[in-house]
C-alpha cells in the first residue's frame, strides 16, 4: 500500500490544504490501487481515470475535500457524460450514458471530490448482495469468498480494500448499513429528506431511499453528510435542520442516554443468530461502561407480522416504475429474460397492483411508522440492534434463485423498518467473528444525526477500529 492508503478522506483533504500533497498525487495513487486491487475485488465497473487526472490538475478547484478521490455507486447519482447502468444487462448492452448530473454528484464535485468511476451494484439495487449477472460478483476484502453486501457492495469493497477513502452509497432498505457491516466500515443512513434526489426524483420507494456514503471513520461520515445535506428547489419535503455542522459533533459528549437493546429479529418467524446477538450485547456493554442507561427494550410495533409483505409491495411498485423509466431511456421494452428472476417477479407484482391497493399499503406503512417512532417520543434516545442476522454469507448464498427471497428476508431483519420510518441509523464495526466484521446498528429519532455522530465517535474513541486492514494478496 502507498502512503495515502490508510488515510481517511478528512486526513487526505488536510494534506492537500496544507500544501504537502497535490491532488494529482492522490488521484494517481488511488488509480494505482484500483488497478492493482480490483482484479480480485471487482468493485469499480466504470473508470474515468483520464478525466479524473485532468480535474486533479485544475489549480482553481476548491472545496473542503479538494483533490480527494471518490467513487460513485452505479445506481442513482448520475454524472453528465458518464455511464449509469444500475447493474442491468440492458443498460450495459446499450452503453447508456447520463445526460446530466444529479444534486448528489454536483455537491460532491463542488466540495472538491474527484470521481474516479462507478461501483458495482446488484441489478436495480433490490438485494443485499452485489452479484449482478451484468458485471459479476464483488468480493469482500476480508474474505474473497464472502459477500460484500448490497446494494452498495461495490462502494463498500472499494473503501475497505483501500482503493479510496470514501465512496457514495444509497440505502432503501439497508443498502449502506449492510455493506458497511460486512466490510468493517461506518455506514450512516441519513434521515428522510436530508439529502435531495433532485432533479430526477422527489423521492424513491415511498421516501425510503436516500443517499449517503461509506467511510472508515465517524468524522468522515459526518463531514460527507455536511456536504450532501440540504434541500434543492422543488423538493417535496426536507429533514429538520441540524443544530450545526455534523463535523463539529465529533467528540462532543452525548450526555447520559437511555438506550434500548434489540438482540433478536422482532418478527416471530425468524430466530436470532447467536453471532449477531453477541455483537449487540458486546456493544451494549461498551455503552454501559461509557455511562449510558442500557436495557432490553424496543418498539413493540416492530413485531408486526404484516410489515415485510407491505414493504415488499413498495419495492415491487418501485421496480415496476424504475423499469418503465429505463424503457423510456432505451426506447424499447425490457423483456423478463433480460432481468434477473427476482426482479422480473417484482415487476410483475408491481404491475398487478392497483392504485388503491398501493395507497392502502402506503397508509398502512405510515401508521406503522407512527407506532414505531412513538417509542422514541416516550423517552428513549437510541435503539441498538444487529445490522444483519448473522455474519457476511458466502457468495452465491443470497443469489440462489430458489431460495434468495427467503434468505434475504431472514438475514435483513433489522434495517428496512427505519427506511420506512425515515429515521437516521448508523452501522459501526464493533464486533468480529472468525476474522469477519459484524456491524452493530444505532437508530435515533428522526432528524438526530447529530446524536448518532456524538455516540458513534464516543464508541470509536473507546473501541477504535481503524487499525484493522484486510490482508488479501494484491
Amino acid at each position: 500500500m502507498d502512503q495515502f492508503a490508510q488515510q481517511d478522506a478528512t486526513g487526505l483533504a488536510r494534506l492537500v490544504a496544507s500544501g504537502d500533497v497535490h491532488p494529482r498525487e492522490l488521484v494517481e495513487a488511488a488509480i494505482g490501487r484500483i488497478e492493482r486491487v480490483d482484479l480480485q475485488i471487482n468493485a469499480v465497473v466504470h473508470r474515468r481515470f483520464d478525466r479524473a487526472l485532468d480535474e486533479a490538475s485544475n489549480l482553481a478547484m476548491g472545496g473542503a475535500f479538494r483533490g480527494v478521490p471518490i467513487v460513485l455507486k452505479d445506481l442513482g447519482a448520475p454524472m453528465a457524460g458518464e455511464p449509469l447502468h444500475a447493474g442491468m444487462r440492458a443498460a450495459k448492452a446499450a452503453g447508456w450514458v447520463s445526460g446530466h448530473s444529479g444534486a448528489v454528484t454536483s455537491r460532491l464535485c463542488d466540495a472538491g471530490f474527484i470521481v474516479l468511476g462507478r461501483t458495482n451494484t446488484p441489478e436495480l439495487g433490490t438485494t443485499i448482495t452485489t452479484e449482478p449477472i451484468a458485471y459479476g460478483p464483488t468480493r469482500n476484502p476480508w474474505n474473497l469468498e464472502r459477500s460484500a453486501g448490497g446494494s452498495s457492495g461495490g462502494s463498500a469493497a472499494a473503501v475497505a480494500s483501500g482503493m479510496v477513502a470514501v465512496a457514495h452509497g444509497s440505502d432503501g432498505g439497508g443498502s449502506i448499513r449492510i455493506p458497511a457491516s460486512n466490510c468493517a466500515l461506518v455506514g450512516l443512513k441519513p434521515s428522510r429528506g436530508r439529502v435531495s434526489k433532485a432533479p430526477d426524483r422527489g423521492e424513491s420507494w415511498m421516501g425510503c431511499s436516500t443517499d449517503g456514503a461509506l467511510t472508515r471513520t465517524v468524522r468522515d461520515a459526518a463531514a460527507v453528510l455536511d456536504v450532501l445535506a440540504g434541500p434543492e428547489v422543488g423538493d417535496p419535503y426536507c429533514a429538520p435542520p441540524l443544530p450545526g455542522p455534523l463535523r463539529e459533533e465529533v467528540g462532543r459528549p452525548p450526555g447520559r442516554l437511555r438506550i434500548g437493546v434489540l438482540d433478536h429479529p422482532p418478527a416471530s418467524a425468524h430466530s436470532a443468530n447467536p453471532v449477531a446477538s453477541a455483537a449487540v450485547h458486546s456493544a451494549a456493554e461498551l455503552l454501559d461502561e461509557l455511562g449510558h442507561h442500557v436495557e432490553s427494550a424496543f418498539p413493540e410495533a416492530l413485531k408486526d407480522e404484516q410489515y415485510s409483505q407491505r414493504f415488499l409491495a413498495v419495492v415491487a411498485a418501485g421496480v415496476a416504475t424504475d423499469l418503465l423509466d429505463w424503457e423510456r431511456r432505451l426506447g424499447r421494452t425490457i423483456s423478463d429474460e433480460e432481468l434477473e428472476p427476482d426482479n422480473a417477479a417484482l415487476r410483475a407484482a408491481g404491475r398487478s397492483m392497483t392504485a388503491p391497493e398501493y395507497l392502502e399499503v402506503v397508509n398502512w406503512l405510515h401508521a406503522f411508522s407512527r407506532r414505531v417512532t412513538m417509542w422514541w417520543a416516550e423517552g428513549w434516545d437510541l435503539l441498538i440492534t444487529p445490522v444483519l442476522n448473522g455474519p457476511p454469507p458466502a457468495l452465491g448464498w443470497l443469489s440462489d434463485p430458489g431460495h434468495s427471497a427467503q434468505r434475504v428476508v431472514e438475514l435483513a431483519a433489522y434495517t428496512s423498518q427505519f427506511n420506512v420510518t425515515g429515521q437516521p441509523a448508523i452501522s459501526l464495526p464493533l464486533h468480529w467473528h472468525e476474522g469477519m466484521p459484524i456491524g452493530v446498528q444505532l437508530v435515533a429519532t428522526a432528524g438526530r444525526e447529530d446524536l448518532l455522530i456524538r455516540v458513534a465517535s464516543q464508541l470509536e474513541g473507546s473501541h477504535p477500529w481503524d487499525d484493522r486492514y484486510p490482508t488479501f494478496e494484491s
